[in-house]
Parts: C-alpha cells; structure tokens; sequence
C-alpha cells in the first residue's frame, strides 16, 4: 500500500526510463588531503571521518550535488567551509564509498548509515555559485540600478516564470517516480528520490493562502517518514514527520493510522512526537493527578 497520502499532487506524463541506481565505488586513497586535477582545474580536496549526529548541514546545489550550508563552531570541523562540495560518502553499511552523485542519494547514505560517516569534500574556497538562484541579465540589473522597467526586466521576469514552471514539472515528475518506487516496495530508491523533491523546496515561497511550504513538500516529507519507518529507522522517520508537521501537515488522523508508519507508531517518541502538535482531548498527566487524588486503581487498605 502507498505511503502517498490522500492529498494526491497532481501528476504529470512521464517520459519512459528506468528507476534511478546507485553506483557504487570503492574508495582507494587514505590521505587526508590531496588535490586533484579535473577539468584541467587543480581541485583541493579534504577527507573527514565523522561521528553521527553530524551537525554540518546541507542543501542541494543548482548542479544536484550536496553543499555545505552551516559549519558548527567545532574543532572538528575546523577544515570545512561553507559552499564546500561533498564528492564521495561512506555507503549507507559496509565498507564501500560511494561517489556523491545527488544530494538525495548523500542524504541517504548518511541517514540510514550506522557507523562513522567518511566523507571526501571540494573545498569550494568561498565559490558560492552552485548555491545562488538563477543570475540576473545585464540589463536587468542595469534597470533595476536606474529604477527603470524595460525589456531586460521583462526578459527577467519571463525568465523566472518559465524556470519556476520546469522547476515544477521536474518535482512532480520525480515525485510520481518516487511514489512508483515506493509502490514496488524499493524503499530505499524512494527514499533517495523523496529528498531530491523535498530539497526542491524553492526559496522565500509564498502560497496563496499565505502557507510558506508548497503542499508538495509536505508530502514528500510525510512520505520520508514513511520510508525510513518501512526501512525499520524510527528517529529519522520520526524526525521527517516533525518537518512535515511543522511544515502544515494537519491530517494527525492519517499518522496515527497509517500502516506505513506502524514501526514508528508503536515508539514513545512518535507519542511524545504527535502530542506536541496534537493535543489529545483528554491528557494522559491529568487522568493520572486524578486517579492519585482518589487512589484510583491502587491498593486498598
């Protein structure tokens, strides 16, 4: 049974290809900084063996790869700077690395990994470009300098529009890739789609009822949590349904009754979870006070 929930995002005609796979390379080199020549570019490169929780963040560049977003004032960190590009990561178990080919499959393989995280990164040295939107025209920004609306700000504009639309379609046609997956019981190649979609979130996003998150985030959030219960991984589950409910998911129903989510639902953390944005009508703390009050259910003297 699906994990989509009964919000259904609408879909659109897909083009044939097959479902997405990881490609797995075995990591060769053990020093612990090295410069490589691509492009016939020097790129620096730097390797970090880390312990979970990892509190570096990320985000998916324009280029699909997975980006250093906040460094944490920690030692440990003391290489890592913001911009800077991850290039391989330890495979979700065993010994293999894997090349970081999208920012879902990285995300995957950090989630779902057990051990230490190995992790070889670009140093970007402060290039940001992969994490900016879209550039701005000449014109356009030499009208918008002088105060002016011409045709650079209408190329502009229609710019933005058309790039929106296919950032659109892209989503949704990803999405109903994932739900496919997910359908077919690949967990795991979901999952890795389900993040690309979420990490598709675009930026300073305003609805029209005024919701800051697209409805399609929320689903693709609340169907992560629906994977990772399936894949038996109770805190990353439980943390992708506190994203969906903070993002607006109010269907509090569907969560406790799913039956994706029956590994998590029988976990005190998915209780403690759902109470926060759920109050149930009658509290469990009170039902207590009041049983002691009238030694309800203790033993009589």
């Amino acid at each position: 049974m699906s994990c989509a929930p009964t919000v259904r995002v609408a879909a659109l005609v897909r083009d044939s290809r097959g479902s997405r796979k990881l490609t797995h390379r075995r990591h060769r080199s053990s020093s612990i900084a090295q410069n490589a020549q691509v492009n016939g570019d020097d790129v620096e490169t730097y390797e970090l063996t880390l312990a979970k929780p990892i509190e570096l963040k990320f985000n998916r560049g324009n280029d699909g790869g997975a980006y250093v977003v906040y460094v944490p004032s920690d030692a440990k960190y003391d290489k890592v700077e913001i911009g800077d590009r991850i290039e391989a990561v330890s495979a979700s178990f065993g010994d293999e690395i894997w090349g970081a080919e999208s920012y879902g499959q990285v995300m995957y393989a950090i989630k779902n990994r057990n051990g230490d995280i190995y992790l070889k990164m670009r140093a970007m040295k402060g290039d940001l470009k992969a994490l900016e939107t879209n550039e701005k025209s000449s014109a356009f920004k030499s009208e918008r300098a002088g105060g002016n609306y011409g045709s650079g700000t209408k190329e502009q504009q229609m710019n933005n529009y058309s790039k929106k639309r296919e950032l659109e379609n892209q989503r949704l046609d990803m999405f109903d890739e994932a739900i496919e997956l997910y359908n077919g019981k690949d967990y795991d190649s979901a999952l890795i789609i389900f993040e690309e979609v979420a990490a598709l979130e675009p930026k300073n996003y305003m609805g029209d009822d005024f919701s800051k998150t697209t409805e399609i985030y929320k689903v693709a959030q609340y169907n992560i949590a629906c994977c990772f219960s399936r894949l038996g991984k109770e805190d990353e589950s439980i943390l992708a349904l506190k994203r969906c409910m903070s993002a607006g998911w109010t269907d509090y129903k569907k969560i406790r009754t799913d039956p994706s989510l029956e590994f998590v639902q029988k976990r005190k953390k998915f209780q403690e979870l759902l109470d926060k944005f759920d109050e149930p009508i009658i509290n469990a703390n009170a039902i207590n006070a009041f049983k002691s009050m009238f030694n309800m259910g203790g033993n009589k003297k």
